[in-house]
């Protein structure tokens, strides 16, 4: 394993995060304590330290697990959680990026995890009703009172994170550091806003789904009438024929470099400067993840695979990239002009 500073901090993170919304069985497809163990002991043994996990995960147990996980080497692991998701239904300020459920949500996750402080605390989902500026201001005092160190976010349009993290550097508070996106193969639509914004603003990006549940790591076939697993559930499963073209070129790279798919699949984003996320259900699936620091894909695989994955920039991307826009831009010397 090797590290890199997380975004524009000190704090050394590990290549990949592990994630933890698989340890615990409330969900009915996780693991068990055991088994959760094994899993962190794994990714411990590799020199992985950076542990992604949420106030929600298997409603609570996740936290539980990590905490008692880490306790004896607390100082090595930079432990990441998350608020924003309602802790009890029916009850309209038990979720929400605002200051009330940011309290009493961080100081849950302290309990459970039974830590002192938590290293970097994600907003999970952006919720459109919470003002920015309430939000940053509160995650600027928990950063302030020592309770967290860092703060990320996850899930919320390019403007909001722009917006927030320039207020947060005009009125000094703590900016966000990360962005935690689903990002993958199959869905390449950050491309469009996030990633380059989070480029601009030095934000570590950090990939969930890296898999696509299932769908890169070659899991299901094109004419398996029956198929199983999480995807297959989904409400947002989509086995497409653009999908499987995809799953399938991952397959061949694969096979030409005697690697699994999943590996190649994490290869990639990888190689696209992001830090995965890895999550399993069993240790053998972990190792089979962690097995991916061993693979660089060559400019051809890479090329092959952004080929039959691309997407389409959408505007303003598609106008902004056209010969005739950029010939008018530069007056026809942007060959000359260094830089971008």
């Amino acid at each position: 394993m090797n590290y890199q500073l997380l975004g524009r901090t000190g704090l050394r993170v590990s290549d990949l995060s592990l994630g933890t919304m698989t340890f615990g069985e409330e969900w009915g497809w996780g693991a068990n304590k055991e088994e959760s163990r094994r899993m962190f002991d794994a990714y411990a043994e590799t020199g992985g330290n950076f542990i992604d996990t949420a106030n929600g995960y298997t409603e609570g147990t996740s936290e539980r697990y990590v905490g008692e996980f880490v306790k004896d080497e607390r100082s090595r692991y930079v432990v990441a959680t998350k608020y924003t998701f309602s802790s009890k239904m029916g009850d309209p300020n038990s979720g929400g990026n605002h200051r009330k459920n940011l309290v009493q949500a961080c100081e849950a996750s302290l309990k459970r995890l039974a830590l002192e402080y938590i290293d970097l605390y994600w907003v999970h989902v952006w919720d459109s009703l919470t003002p920015i500026e309430e939000m940053m201001r509160g995650l600027d005092d928990l950063v302030r009172a020592g309770k967290i160190l860092y703060v990320g976010v996850s899930d919320a349009p390019a403007w909001v994170v722009a917006r927030a993290n320039t207020m947060a550097e005009l009125r000094d508070w703590s900016a966000f550091v990360a962005l935690q996106i689903e990002y993958n193969l199959i869905e390449r639509t950050p491309e469009r806003e996030l990633i380059p914004m989070a480029r601009e603003l030095g934000l570590t990006v950090t990939p969930w789904s890296p898999l696509a549940g299932g769908m890169l790591a070659g899991k299901y076939k094109r004419h398996d009438e029956k198929r199983e697993g999480r995807l297959s559930a989904h409400p947002f499963a989509d086995f497409s024929s653009r999908n499987f073209d995809i799953a399938e070129a991952v397959s061949e790279v694969a096979h030409e470099i005697g690697h699994g798919a999943s590996q190649v699949a994490l290869a990639w984003l990888r190689q696209k400067d992001t830090l995965p996320i890895i999550g399993a259900r069993t240790v053998a699936q972990l190792k089979d993840n962690l097995g991916s620091l061993k693979v660089e894909l060559s400019e051809d695989h890479m090329a092959k695979l952004d080929a039959v994955s691309a997407i389409t920039p959408g505007f303003p991307g598609n106008f902004l990239g056209r010969d005739f826009v950029i010939e008018r831009l530069y007056g026809g010397t942007r060959s000359k002009i260094r830089g971008r």
